[in-house]
């Protein structure tokens, strides 16, 4: 896989954030791709502000892929791009929906799940040989989310670990 140029698909995945964030949501953005580069869906974070929690770039962007009524291409031939690493339920909806290759440019210290053992779960977990890949284009990713903690009026996640962690961290 290391072949594969992981940047362009995560700049694409960096557009859809920037998109989010012009609208007033977490800035975090998700595109999918063939292993040669198509961008088969993209997706970007939607109804942070009314408390909801499912509406993630991932969940968004699977959904769109998945709903094809043709069936669309086999997941686990598609890698996902998402400017923050999935947290534990996007990494789980992704992995059981098929998806096998995961990149990610900024780490969720608060709630990121793709550190998650899937050997020490259940055998339908444990079974799965899933890669990621964390750190591409990081720092863009980075001024997003920095610029969202500190010009977001509603607070969103204003006190957490995730904030006090991205607003610490330097470019």
């Amino acid at each position: 896989m290391s072949s594969i140029d992981h940047q362009t698909p995560m700049r694409a995945a960096l557009d859809e954030a920037r998109q989010a964030l012009a609208a007033g949501e977490f800035p975090v953005g998700c595109v999918i791709t063939t292993g040669k580069g198509l961008i088969v869906a993209r997706g970007a974070r939607k109804n942070s502000r009314d408390g909801g929690e499912i509406d993630h770039a991932e969940v968004v962007a699977a959904r769109l892929l998945l709903a094809d009524p043709d069936g669309g291409p086999d997941p686990a031939e598609l890698i996902v791009y998402a400017t923050m690493e999935p947290c534990l339920m996007c990494f789980s909806t992704l992995i059981l929906n098929g998806f096998r290759t995961i990149v990610y440019a900024y780490e969720d210290v608060m709630g990121g799940g793709t550190g998650l053992d899937l050997q020490a779960l259940p055998p339908l977990y444990a079974a799965m040989d899933v890669t990621v890949v964390g750190g591409v284009c990081r720092s863009e990713s980075l001024v997003l989310f920095q610029r969202f903690f500190r010009e977001d009026p509603h607070g969103y996640w204003r006190d957490s670990l995730l904030a006090r962690y991205t607003l610490a961290q330097e470019i």
